[in-house]
């Protein structure tokens, strides 16, 4: 028996150069035109056949008339698994090659509702006609359980609506975002387009499902109590498609991120009013584990960013139908900028 560490045990595999070589040699039937065929001198041929035969102490050649390179058993053997061998050398380079280049892949993603439904199918259109080869894996669910599947590996980039704070992973900014009041499009709040706190007072209001305390929610509430206002819930923990829905049809007012009504507002099913005194703002991050990432991750984070640009251009060249409110946007540029959290 050979004991782990021992002298058999440490010896190296096979060199897949040794292989080439006796392959060569079995369809050239020469050393001299194997030789040529591998770019090798024909002692280097010989040398590595003879190493092939001592590795398996077996003779691959029937030597028994000179100049003639007939198989034994044992050969033939080989010459099959070879084959098979070098194939699956070849196929590894081609498919790393692709790989390296793009050309094919998988990325795995996670984000939340609102994210999911929202930006991620923009981000990933822009990036499947850059990187038609990538399979896209997508995840939708809560940021605490995606930032967890992001450090256990199962995820390759997450969209959260919140910059992490914490030590394993980075994160990169993409877009602003804010929570705004919606209203029905022919609600008095909308014709007057900009309206007071106080205003709110008596009106049903709609909020948001989250799984824990939110800074949104906490803002919404601290802003009726300044106003000295009650908040007349009428719907609570909905999910956002359905305060949009529930708001289209007068059912109350609600609070949701501006990124998710802009396709109704363009559409003039859904009124976005300015608030005076209230402004809550959120970004849309990508964040990642630190250190080294795959080229599908570092494409699609150039993609993302570079989207996230367009939209502010666009935002800010649009004539809003609403007051202007000062905007503390990070810097952003061309390149990414990951911030790694401090422990």
């Amino acid at each position: 028996m050979v004991e782990f560490g021992s002298k058999k045990e440490a010896q190296p595999d096979l060199e897949l150069m040794q292989l080439e070589m006796f392959v060569a040699v079995v369809e050239e039937g020469s050393v001299r035109r194997a030789a040529e065929r591998v770019y090798r001198t024909q002692p280097a041929v010989s040398i590595a056949v003879r190493k092939l035969e001592e590795e398996f102490s077996a003779p691959l050649f029937d030597r028994s008339k000179r100049y003639e390179f007939r198989l034994t058993q044992a050969g033939e053997s080989l010459y099959r698994y070879a084959k098979r061998i070098l194939s699956l050398r070849k196929e590894a380079a081609s498919e790393l090659d692709d790989i390296s280049k793009l050309r094919v892949g998988r990325l795995r993603i996670g984000a939340n509702e609102s994210i999911s439904l929202h930006l991620l199918p923009q981000l990933a259109q822009t990036y499947l006609k850059q990187h038609p080869g990538t399979s896209l894996e997508l995840t939708c669910e809560r940021s605490e359980s995606l930032l967890n599947d992001l450090k256990l590996r199962k995820l390759d980039v997450v969209l959260t609506s919140f910059r992490p704070n914490d030590s394993e992973v980075e994160s990169a900014f993409v877009m602003r975002d804010e929570l705004v009041l919606i209203t029905r499009p022919n609600h008095a709040f909308a014709e007057k387009g900009r309206v007071q706190f106080k205003d709110l007072d008596g009106e049903p209001l709609l909020t948001m499902d989250v799984s824990q305390p939110s800074p949104w929610h906490k803002s919404v509430t601290d802003a009726f109590l300044r106003s000295k206002i009650p908040c007349r819930l009428q719907v609570e923990k909905a999910p956002i498609e359905t305060i949009k829905k529930m708001v289209a049809i007068g059912l109350g007012i609600g609070f949701v991120p501006l990124l998710c009504v802009r396709e109704e507002r363009a559409r003039g099913e859904l009124a976005v009013v300015d608030v005076a005194g209230f402004h809550e703002e959120r970004s849309v991050w990508l964040v990642r584990r630190w250190g080294l990432h795959s080229l599908f991750a570092e494409a699609f984070a150039h993609v993302a960013i570079a989207f996230g640009e367009e939209m502010q251009k666009h935002e800010d060249a649009r004539v809003p139908n609403t007051m202007p409110v000062e905007r503390d946007i990070p810097n952003k540029t061309a390149k990414i900028v990951m911030v790694k959290q401090r422990a």
